[in-house]
């Protein structure tokens, strides 16, 4: 990999993982919707979906783990972390396979990681209280997490389908 590559690689982690953060930051801005906790519209992951497509799995990992350490450094909490880094990390292992098997498009790929970070957050929400009362909640963030999956897969793979960035960091 020559220096320019390297350079250019460098270059697209930074803004992709700026936009991520920046992203994040106004998502943090938002009510929750219909008055119920929890329920946000997941837009940082049309970042971690564009760094899957166009730049691979590790990119997509490291660039969802920077995110979040900073977004909850920045503006969250320990708990807001916790919540963040077990949800975000599940649902990007758990993309990152699916998309391995080649059977399922950037939306599908998507709508399963909206729901796979939904049951990381009921995992360590159920740890925090001691209980697991609170599984029934899964149904209410299962039909929010495909939706809110469906939209940011489509947009990102309108994004990757219109900016190849994967041209930019090949040698």
């Amino acid at each position: 990999m020559n220096i320019r590559t390297k350079t250019s690689k460098t270059a697209i982690y930074g803004v992709l993982t700026a936009l991520a953060i920046i992203l994040g930051y106004v998502e943090m801005q938002l009510p929750a919707f219909f008055a119920v906790p929890g329920i946000k519209p997941g837009f940082t992951n049309i970042v971690v979906v564009v760094a899957l497509y166009s730049l691979g799995e590790k990119s997509s990992l490291f660039i969802n783990f920077v995110r979040i350490a900073i977004v909850s450094m920045l503006f969250g909490t320990l708990m807001a972390f916790a919540f963040s880094l077990t949800g975000g990390i599940l649902s990007t292992l758990v993309m990152i396979l699916l998309k391995k098997t080649g059977k399922f498009s950037s939306i599908g790929v998507s709508a399963v990681g909206g729901v796979t970070h939904n049951i990381g957050q009921i995992i360590v929400a159920m740890f925090i209280t001691g209980t697991t009362n609170i599984l029934w909640y899964l149904a209410v963030l299962w039909i929010t997490g495909t939706l809110s999956g469906i939209i940011v897969g489509l947009i990102g793979g309108l994004i990757c389908s219109h900016l190849d960035i994967s041209k930019i960091c090949k040698n």
